[in-house]
């Protein structure tokens, strides 16, 4: 069996979490309050707008295929979006809608990525993005960050660690797991130091919508050839939906479509008649409350765990992540987070999860559970971390 496997699957790194989500689920077959602060996914229910849209869209019977890069209408909404959000315009036909975010990420990178080509991205950072380079043939090389850089990549790192393999860099802002955005200035620099090279930019902008207390620039503010990647799944309150979209400079558009049509013909034209209402004005409403209250649960579990003796420089700024140092407590985050779960019954994600810097020192806490869930867990680990 191994003989048949093709080699790239043992280049791919698992997701370690989702060893402790498989227990957290036997646990609590078993009875046991689990209180679920692993998962990357909002306890917020699809806005019922959405809802609505999607339950229209099949009395009419209208599910066929859509055109490959997206209903025209949804993209219309995208890219006046943008010129609300951002006053950036941008042309219909740059942008796709993709199977989720990840579907955004393999069309760039299969139009981008040629085998032994260097992308790079910081250390920590989300797992999948370094796997999805990986498949392609591609080198993923992560970059240690710390809390005095803000997690985030400098011109002065990419510029230092660029070399004759390398095409790229991937900067996620907010990002999983700090939620920390990058300055725009700093993120300037970043475009312009790529574009000096002559390489290609991939900005993650999933998180944007959920930040609190500032603005997230789009990369399309400094750079029209950037490849901007954005999701319905996160502040538009739309995981199970898996839709997103892909922004791609000109020269890209034209193999893009022929991507997607290969790839997957055509996004799940249910989810894209869902998201049509995403952007109503009643449905932001009620988007921005819901950020409001991710703002209040933000504070709370960040107070909580300085006060427990964690260590977190930098309070996120947006995303629902707190990525926290545990080196007062254990040099073995992993081990930490298992037995925080078998023995209190609070699942949180290891460090390791998200690279290797310094990752067996932290964990990241997601608060999408309500404070008053978050606020039991906090007893539960200071119950917990009195013991060891």
């Amino acid at each position: 069996m191994l003989n048949k496997l093709a080699s790239r699957t043992s280049d791919i790194s698992p997701f370690y979490v989702m060893e402790l989500l498989r227990r957290a689920k036997q646990l609590e077959s078993q009875g046991r309050d689990i209180i679920h602060m692993e998962i990357g996914e909002p306890d917020f229910p699809t806005p019922q707008a959405i809802i609505d849209a999607a339950a229209k869209s099949l009395q009419t019977g209208n599910i066929y295929y859509t055109p490959a890069a997206g209903l025209p209408e949804l993209r219309e909404k995208i890219a006046a979006y943008y010129q609300a959000q951002h006053s950036v315009t941008i042309d219909q036909k740059r942008i796709f809608v993709t199977p989720g975010a990840s579907g955004a990420f393999l069309l760039a990178l299969a139009a981008s990525v040629n085998p032994g080509d260097e992308f790079l991205m910081a250390d920590p950072c989300y797992p999948c993005n370094g796997n999805f380079i990986k498949l392609f043939g591609g080198i993923a090389t992560a970059l240690p960050v710390d809390a005095t850089m803000g997690y985030q990549l400098t011109e002065g790192l990419i510029r230092r660690h660029w070399s004759q393999s390398t095409k790229g860099v991937l900067i996620a802002s907010p990002s999983n797991p700090t939620g920390t955005l990058i300055e725009p200035e700093i993120f300037k620099e970043c475009i312009h130091a790529v574009t000096d090279k002559g390489g290609c930019f991939f900005s993650d902008e999933i998180y944007h919508g959920l930040v609190y207390g500032k603005q997230a620039p789009t990369a399309l503010e400094f750079s029209s050839n950037a490849f901007v990647i954005n999701s319905f799944s996160k502040y538009f309150g739309m995981t199970g939906w898996r839709i997103g979209w892909l922004i791609v400079p000109d020269e890209f558009v034209e193999a893009i479509e022929k991507l997607a049509q290969n790839m997957f013909i055509a996004t799940p034209t249910l989810s894209q008649n869902a998201a049509l209402a995403a952007f109503d004005a009643d449905t932001l409403i009620e988007l921005e409350k819901r950020r409001a209250e991710f703002a209040t649960r933000r504070d709370f579990l960040y107070d909580a765990l300085v006060q427990l003796g964690f260590e977190v420089p930098n309070k996120p700024d947006g995303a629902f992540y707190i990525y926290a140092n545990c080196a007062k407590f254990t040099d073995d985050s992993y081990q930490f987070a298992l037995d925080l779960l078998e023995e209190e019954g609070v699942a949180v994600t290891p460090g390791k999860d998200f690279g290797s810097h310094l990752a067996h020192q932290h964990l990241r806490f997601a608060y999408t559970t309500s404070v008053g869930r978050m606020a039991v867990a906090v007893q539960r680990l200071e119950r917990f971390i009195n013991r060891i």
